[in-house]
């Protein structure tokens, strides 16, 4: 990675959907340099992919939580299997494998308290749980950008 590279993720971190022939008069170079520096970004999976923003409230997902999983010792073997489960949940925002006192967290997203209960005890019903415990999230901050390139 180089200044240029550092200098288009910047811009594509920030906006990602200006053109190539913006990013490219901003940064002083040819159109054809700038795409093919992207391209190449893409290929060695710097750039993992382009998202949309969505406002959970707008979609009547304002709670969010983060639910600590703890698996029973015999299950840690079915852990990959009990981690894509999670994430298929249309709740689930992320998923993170952790150490420490939990084996996961998940950061959910639902309509209200009684639909985080719901998913609560939908998820404490699995065999291979052997503690749950959920945390109301009163504020998300959300860093969009990774500085320093």
């Amino acid at each position: 990675m180089d200044e240029l590279d550092t200098a288009l993720l910047r811009i594509l971190q920030n906006d990602a959907r200006r053109t190539n022939r913006e990013m490219a008069a901003e940064l002083g170079i040819a159109p054809s340099t700038c795409l093919e520096r992207i391209r190449s970004l893409r290929e060695r999976g710097v750039i993992s992919g382009y998202h949309a923003a969505v406002d959970l409230k707008a979609i009547d997902r304002a709670m969010q939580a983060i639910i600590s999983i703890k698996l029973r010792p015999q299950a840690m073997a079915k852990a990959t299997a009990f981690q894509d489960y999670v994430m298929q949940l249309p709740q689930t925002l992320d998923m993170f494998m952790v150490s420490g006192a939990s084996d996961f967290l998940a950061h959910v997203a639902v309509r209200d308290a009684q639909a985080l209960r719901d998913l609560v005890l939908d998820l404490a019903k699995r065999q291979e749980i052997a503690d749950i415990r959920s945390s109301v999230v009163f504020e998300h901050h959300h860093r969009t950008t990774v500085l320093p390139l």
